[in-house]
């Protein structure tokens, strides 16, 4: 039987757990820290009814906190672990560690290309690793910038991106398509790169991340983010990134089945500037699908779109309303963690342990 190359696992691949870094008031989150907080709640609720959810805490006394808020809240506490780390902010989707295998790689964050402060965030998946969390799995450091929410696997051999954002010189300065393409068919096992040229979503930070674009929810399908909002300043840039979706072929020449995601209404932040609402930044988990609500008229259709593309799964709405204040939804909250990396429950969550990742015996930097 021919030998299955190690590639970057699809999100619908069984998990270990997901993970999160909750909020704290040293992140950006401060001024709505309660609201933001309710969401991290009704998300771990939901992910506990499925799998283990693993929380990343700024320090001890923060741990001790939000421990007393799920507490009393319905998450199942037997299926959380907690951690300690320092970090800057809670995107853990874009300074997580990627699976491709039984290895993790941690590929260097830079804060969406100098944008933010991220120097804590970029050492996290280090930290955890050196201090046990992922058992005796490999962690392999890159010199390269890649956020998680920038790509999107079918688990056999398609990666969908965003030029906007992969070619970004404030992330990789002077890496060229080709050299790119390159690296990540080596470090990711994929065998074919689909480029998007198109898509763009006010309010969005990323350069054009793929998680708020378009998804795969198989092998073979691709949902993306439909405008039908005529005055809406990126109407005509989803319009032909939808053209392009539909002129994309697989490796045996084929088109990808494609379904358009409904369009919510406009929301705006306190300076009145149009946030980024999009349903195609769902997570996937173990029996579910969780899918960012925002108080709107389509909401019901996509959630039905997506039960649709998940007839096996169950659809859970969460409302996310909070979170596109920061510019982000629901899957940039979240990392998952394949059931290919084996958990160790018990890690040394001790804030005294040396935070010595450059010197564990799993971990190496390419």
């Amino acid at each position: 039987m021919p030998h299955s190359p190690a590639r970057l696992l699809p999100e619908w691949h069984r998990q270990s757990a997901v993970l999160l870094t909750w909020p704290h008031p040293h992140s950006d989150w401060t001024e709505h820290l309660e609201q933001t907080e309710a969401v991290y709640l009704a998300v771990v609720q939901a992910i506990t009814r499925f799998q283990t959810a693993v929380i990343i805490c700024y320090d001890p006394e923060h741990q001790t906190d939000v421990r007393q808020r799920l507490s009393a809240g319905s998450a199942n506490m037997d299926r959380i672990l907690f951690t300690i780390a320092v970090s800057n902010d809670t995107w853990i989707r874009d300074y997580g560690p990627l699976t491709v295998g039984g290895t993790l790689l941690d590929f260097r964050f830079n804060g969406w290309g100098g944008k933010y402060h991220h120097d804590a965030d970029d050492r996290i998946s280090r930290e955890l690793h050196a201090d046990g969390l992922f058992g005796a799995s490999p962690l392999i450091r890159s010199s390269h910038v890649l956020e998680g929410g920038a790509i999107d696997s079918n688990g056999a051999g398609a990666l969908l991106t965003t030029s906007r954002c992969l070619l970004s010189p404030a992330r990789n300065p002077g890496l060229s398509r080709s050299t790119t393409e390159k690296l990540l068919q080596q470090k990711l096992g994929v065998e074919q790169i689909l480029w998007l040229e198109h898509g763009a979503l006010a309010g969005d930070d990323t350069d054009g991340h793929i998680d708020m674009l378009a998804r795969f929810t198989d092998e073979n399908t691709i949902v993306y983010t439909a405008c039908d909002e005529t005055g809406y300043h990126g109407h005509d840039s989803l319009l032909r990134m939808q053209r392009e979706l539909k002129a994309l072929r697989n490796r045996n020449g084929d088109p990808w089945r494609t379904i358009a995601l409904p369009w919510p209404g406009p929301r705006y932040g306190h300076s009145n500037e149009r946030l980024p609402a999009s349903y195609a930044n769902f997570l996937i988990i173990n029996g579910a699908v969780l899918v960012p609500t925002y108080e709107d008229s389509a909401d019901d259709r996509a959630l039905q779109t997506l039960q649709d593309c998940f007839p096996g799964r169950e659809i859970v709405g969460i409302p996310c309303l909070p979170l596109i204040r920061q510019y982000g939804s629901l899957h940039c909250i979240t990392m998952q963690i394949p059931d290919s990396i084996s958990l160790n429950h018990s890690p040394d969550q001790s804030p005294e342990k040396p935070q010595t990742p450059e010197n564990s015996p799993a971990s190496h930097e390419e």
